[in-house]
Parts: C-alpha cells; structure tokens; sequence
C-alpha cells in the first residue's frame, strides 16, 4: 500500500515562486485524483514538482512505495522518436534503467498493455506516422509498462474522441483499484472528473484552492470563483454529478 501527501509543496520556475503552498490530505492506493484548474492555473508545475523536474519548497512525502522510481509520469508534450516503432518504443520504455535482456514476461506483459488500449493493431507502425490520439495512447502505454505505483497524467485524454475519452479514464480507475496504484490525472472536462474521480484537487493561480470529495469540491461556487462561469450542479447519479453550465460569470 504506497500513500502520497505533499506538504506546503511550491514550485520554481527559474527564480519564479509559480506553484506554492500545496498542502494534500493524503492521498492513498487505489484512489483516482482529478487536478483542475484553469489553463496556467500550474498543473503541470506541480506535477515536474512531484516528479522531481522542477525544485521548490515543501515536501513531497511517499510512503510504503516498493521501490526508489515510484512514479511514473506521462507529460502534455507526447512527441517521441519518429524512427521506433509503437512496439519498440514501449519495450524501450519498459527496459529503462534495467539489463537489456528480453523476458517472455517482459513480452507479455507489452501485449497485455497493448490490448487493454486497444493499440495492438499498430504495433509496427512507426511513432512518426500516428494521430495524436494514438501518440497519447502509446505515451500511456510507455508510463505504464514500467509498473508505477503513483501515476501522474498531465491531459492524457485531451487528443482523444469522447469514446475513447472515456475508455481510458474508466481504464485508469481499474487500474488504480486492481494494481493499488494512486493515479492523478490532470483534466479539463470537469463531468469526466465527476464522473471518475475519488479526489478532486483544484489548482488556480499557483495555490490549492481545495482537495477533497468531488461533490464537496466542485460547487457552484467554486465554478463562479475560479473558472469565472455560471453553473449548476446537477445530480446524475447516486455515484457522480454533472456540471451544466449557464453562462460566462462578470
């Protein structure tokens, strides 16, 4: 069981303070956060700050992970080398920092990945030739074949069509339930985050403005505050809610 809690955690971009004072409640195997926010709210700052890209203040605590390389992290920027094929670029990911030696294991386990995303039938095509929505596919692939135990997904489904937006997601949320992987997934489309979330985190300039329960975090409220619109929250189902949107807030 591994657990993640960031503590007055902040970012530097060169000798700019862009994300500060990001305390979690802690975050546990199995769970599925949602962070939101507006565009530069610092999402992705946050996520270089956990990764370890960027430096900052504050504390970034993980307990009861197996090993040192616990978090995996698949980026906005999906561009790979154009000359590997979608095969080889996932077993070259799977192989990072280990011996070059191939199990069957090893091969396996890339056609198990490969087939939950539904990339099997371009294996052999080259990375260069790909949409964007099967880039995204790959990069999800390449995350997750090294077996992270806290995922981080900076828009992992913003190339995609609704169906295999919503795929993915519902794919994500088994895996964070069956592998007890704590998966956070940075997300525009706030009725997705209802929808799949067990945490909502909300970033907006720079600062945590709330984490906790999606019905307790995305309120009307918090809409009108942060994302500067009229909405509505209206009931779905006795598991999520759904944001309607009214208008652009003044």
């Amino acid at each position: 069981m591994v657990a993640l809690q960031l503590q007055s955690v902040g970012a530097y971009h060169g000798r700019k303070l862009f994300v500060e004072g990001v305390t979690t409640p802690m975050m546990k195997s199995g769970e599925m956060i949602a962070v939101i926010g507006p565009n530069a709210a610092g999402k992705s700052t946050l996520f270089k700050r956990i990764t370890g890209i960027l430096k900052g203040p504050g504390s970034v605590v993980i307990d009861g992970a197996r090993r040192g390389n616990a978090i995996g992290y698949m980026p906005q920027d999906t561009s790979a080398n154009a000359v590997l094929t979608v095969y080889e670029s996932i077993l070259l990911a799977r192989k990072q920092g280990q011996t070059w030696a191939v199990s069957d294991g090893d091969l396996r386990f890339i056609d198990e990945i490969m087939k939950a995303l539904n990339i099997t039938s371009i294996a052999f095509r080259d990375l260069g030739a790909l949409s964007g929505g099967q880039r995204q596919l790959v990069s999800i692939a390449q995350a997750l074949i090294r077996e992270p135990e806290i995922m981080l997904m900076d828009e992992p489904t913003s190339a995609l069509d609704l169906h295999r937006q919503v795929e993915v997601l519902d794919f994500m949320q088994r895996q964070a339930r069956t592998k007890g992987m704590i998966v956070l997934i940075a997300i525009h489309d706030l009725n997705q985050a209802l929808r799949f979330a067990d945490k909502v985190l909300v970033i907006a300039n720079g600062r945590m403005r709330a984490c906790g329960k999606p019905r307790d975090v995305v309120t009307a409220e918090m809409l009108r505050e942060v994302y500067k619109i009229h909405a509505r929250i209206e009931k779905c189902s006795l598991d999520h809610d759904h944001v309607i949107v009214d208008g652009t807030a003044h």
